[in-house]
């Protein structure tokens, strides 16, 4: 009688159940790892624009005036899918500014939402920075 050489069905189906435990333990945690990647881009979006704020005032002495980075800047081309960068208030005024990124797509219910920094240099929610 000859041997059989290969895999049995049950063997395959042990490989099969293993790879899907795998994958539904590494997913989750691979979108979670990919939204704080992309919270921790807006931020530094947020201060790169705190930065451009604070140069724009030591030269006019006021912060009204002043606009947002270009979109096409590196930062906020970087984060436009997944958050919006604006002013707060709708613009600054003499002597303050809040700017703020709103989370849009899938960060959207992210656990810290929406993040701000203003002229003092205040970032909320600071755990998030």
């Amino acid at each position: 009688m000859k041997q059989q050489r290969g895999f049995t069905l049950i063997e395959l189906m042990i490989v099969v159940a293993i790879i899907a435990i795998l994958a539904a333990i590494v997913i989750p945690s691979y979108k979670t790892h990919m939204q704080r990647t992309r919270r921790a881009a807006a931020a530094a979006c947020l201060t790169e624009q705190e930065q451009f704020m604070e140069r724009y005032y030591t030269t006019n002495m006021k912060y009204s005036g002043a606009a947002l980075l270009p979109a096409s800047t590196g930062c906020r081309a970087d984060v436009a899918a997944f958050y919006t960068i604006s002013f707060a208030s709708g613009s600054p005024d003499d002597t303050s500014f809040t700017v703020q990124a709103t989370p849009i797509g899938s960060q959207v219910g992210e656990s810290c939402g929406t993040l701000t920094v203003n002229q003092l240099g205040t970032k909320t929610p600071s755990s998030c920075f």
